[in-house]
């Protein structure tokens, strides 16, 4: 019989069990807990949308929707998009579902997001992100209100040692626009020195050179213009509320002024989580405001801010995690109390307590095998004389939890 070729897991995803299973799912219930507290209702979204809808939330020229999407064709002849994140999505429903009547919304989603780039640590061509997102307000209280989140977020996993917050103003349209101006003369004047990518940049998306990493590209960068001098004072009052929010709720940040967003929807905040804990790529948290990005995709103008995080990269910062010990293992010695061990196991989980049972291989090593089970109690059926018999070992918090629920 010809050998069956086995099928390889596809580069760049996971299979996620055992103690990377237990950080990850830590992440999702420390973020679901948190943004209950902070009010925020959960949506859900398609994981595709039409190809458009992030070509024009993200750019296309940008990296992403140039190189890093997953797009196809369907049947129908459709452009179709795996999402490569949420905003744009979220963004679409807010247009398209009529929720500009319950404007402020703050929202909240968490699932897998889709870019084909080289697999290295902490990140894969199929990850996963939590979000959160205010649409519809524009006071700086909401920008507040989000990075509060996130570092009661940090805080709860017990990641926040080594982390720092790096905030930054974008100013409005008309400062944003004097300091793109500024910087195009100055890259203009250095473009021989420039890299090939900054060159290309200079056309599309001078403020990207900002963070290039390019050595050549770095004193060029370093000397620029910052943005400070072309503040308006609306601008610059904007700025100040928001860092006198973040003091007030006792949220550490740093001012890193050469942090930027390319494209020309954002606005004001933009903020990063760094670490020097997992390489080179150290962002854990990222995000801004985006008031121009609903009227870019057809909407009305609708003032918007939110943040994005790696599940993986998160649960990497994250202390091992040991497994939970079960309540109840129960060893069926006898092949004959099995259907007793079926009633209990129902009773036991019906009343909140987490039970499994040992009923295969030899019956007189299945008591052997339950020993080995990480359980706070044991239970042992047998069989003596056609009558069942049972045995309880273990912690006695556990075994008074049992006694109104099993005679024994």
């Amino acid at each position: 019989m010809a050998k069956i070729d086995t099928p390889n897991r596809i580069r760049g995803t996971q299979d996620i069990v055992g103690e990377d299973q237990r950080r990850f799912a830590r992440v999702i219930d420390a973020f679901d807990r948190i943004r209950t507290l902070y009010c925020f209702q959960r949506v859900e979204i398609p994981i595709f949308e039409a190809t458009g809808v992030f070509a024009r939330s993200m750019g296309e020229t940008s990296d992403v929707v140039s190189k890093e999407m997953y797009s196809f064709e369907d049947k129908g002849g459709d452009s179709i998009t795996l999402r490569p994140e949420f905003t744009a999505g979220i963004a679409r429903a807010f247009i398209t579902g009529g929720w500009q009547q319950h404007a402020p919304m703050k929202l909240a989603t968490h699932g897998p997001v889709f870019r084909y780039e080289r697999p290295q640590k902490g990140r894969y061509r199929q990850f996963h992100q939590i979000d959160a997102e205010i649409i519809g307000a524009a006071e700086p209280a909401a920008d507040v209100e989000l990075l509060v989140l996130a570092d009661q977020l940090l805080n709860e996993l017990g990641i926040a040692d080594g982390v720092t917050l790096q905030l930054n103003t974008l100013g409005d349209a008309e400062t944003r626009e004097a300091w793109r101006e500024a910087l195009v003369a100055h890259f203009s004047a250095h473009r021989d020195s420039l890299s090939e990518d900054s060159k290309l940049r200079l056309e599309r998306n001078p403020l990207r050179i900002l963070d290039s990493k390019d050595p050549a590209d770095r004193p060029i960068a370093d000397s620029a213009p910052d943005i400070d001098a072309y503040l308006t004072d609306e601008a610059r009052a904007f700025f100040d509320a928001v860092t006198a929010g973040l003091d007030a709720a006792g949220v550490a940040w740093t001012r890193n002024s050469r942090l930027v967003r390319g494209l020309d929807y954002y606005r004001h905040t933009a903020f990063e989580f760094v670490t020097d804990r997992l390489g080179a790529q150290g962002t854990v948290l990222a995000g801004g405001r985006y008031d121009g990005l609903i009227e870019n995709l057809g909407g009305n103008s609708t003032p918007g801010v939110g943040w994005a995080a790696g599940v993986e990269r998160l649960g990497m910062l994250i202390d091992e995690l040991p497994k939970s010990p079960i309540d109840v293992i129960i060893a069926v010695e006898d092949d004959l109390a099995i259907r007793e061990a079926q009633h209990i196991l129902k009773l036991l989980r019906s009343n909140g307590i987490s039970a499994d049972m040992i009923a295969t291989g030899s019956p007189k090593k299945r008591f052997d095998k339950a020993t080995k089970v990480d359980a706070k109690v044991i239970l042992s059926l047998s069989v003596r004389d056609g009558l069942i018999q049972r045995g309880l070992r273990g912690d006695q918090v556990t075994l008074d939890r049992l006694k109104d629920l099993l005679p024994l």
